[in-house]
């Protein structure tokens, strides 16, 4: 019994050892496998908070060490691959200072504003249910994608690979998820307390929505997904006013 109360934190502890890993990977030079890390770490980090509530689990210490987790995975990682990918990017200017290129650097703002986002969220009370700002998960997936949407559309050299690897396009995504994640925007919970269809209707929607896409469209369903949630909690917000 008392291993099922140290599990959640055993799962977070997994998370945090596979967002250790990615970063491993990037200096590697393996983008993708850094990639499926992350998209572990989301696994676990989904894992310990079912199997807290599952088992009545929770802990200030599990707290903590789920913010710190989350910000090695989530916010360092996806901001070591981001650097990488802007060093490789097409149509890359250079903004030197004294000769040393600063302009990759600009990744490094996503684990700034992770941290700014996870301690405002722990001191938050009324985000139990839903959030306010995009949560570092969500961040360091979209990230994660772009490794794995260069690898898909590599062999057509495609306009929209030209698009999706310019240096503009990822120095605009360091900058968008940063100021999602640190808004007041409204976004629906993926929590489920219970598994039915009545009361989590619009999870079982998106869920199945992000199914299809990812089996159509592979890692460029990702962003789509993305979009889709932000849609999809601005309705929910509007219609939540109206009532």
């Amino acid at each position: 019994m008392r291993f099922f109360k140290f599990l959640p934190n055993l799962l977070t502890l997994l998370n945090l050892l596979s967002g250790i890993l990615a970063i491993y990977f990037v200096f590697e030079g393996h983008l993708d496998q850094a990639a499926y890390l992350i998209f572990i770490a989301a696994v676990f980090d989904f894992m310990d908070g079912f199997s807290a509530r599952f088992f009545k689990a929770y802990s200030n210490i599990g707290k903590q060490l789920d913010s710190l987790a989350d910000l090695v995975s989530f916010g360092v990682a996806p901001a070591f691959i981001l650097y990488k990918l802007i060093l490789m990017s097409h149509g890359r200017i250079s903004w030197e200072i004294d000769g040393f290129d600063v302009l990759p650097f600009i990744a490094f703002i996503i684990p700034l504003f992770t941290a700014y986002r996870l301690a405002k969220f722990n001191l938050d009370e009324s985000q139990t249910e839903n959030f306010k700002g995009l949560p570092s998960p969500a961040s360091g997936l979209l990230i994660a994608s772009l490794p794995l949407i260069r690898t898909q559309l590599y062999e057509g050299q495609s306009l929209l690979y030209m698009i999706l690897t310019n240096t503009y396009f990822y120095i605009g995504i360091a900058l968008m998820v940063s100021v999602l994640m640190v808004s007041n925007l409204p976004l629906f919970g993926l929590k489920f307390k219970k598994m039915s269809w009545r009361g989590n209707e619009i999870r079982w929607f998106f869920l199945a929505v992000s199914l299809g896409l990812i089996f159509v469209f592979q890692a460029l369903a990702i962003p789509f997904i993305i979009l889709i949630y932000l849609f999809l909690s601005l309705v929910v917000f509007l219609a939540d006013i109206q009532q």
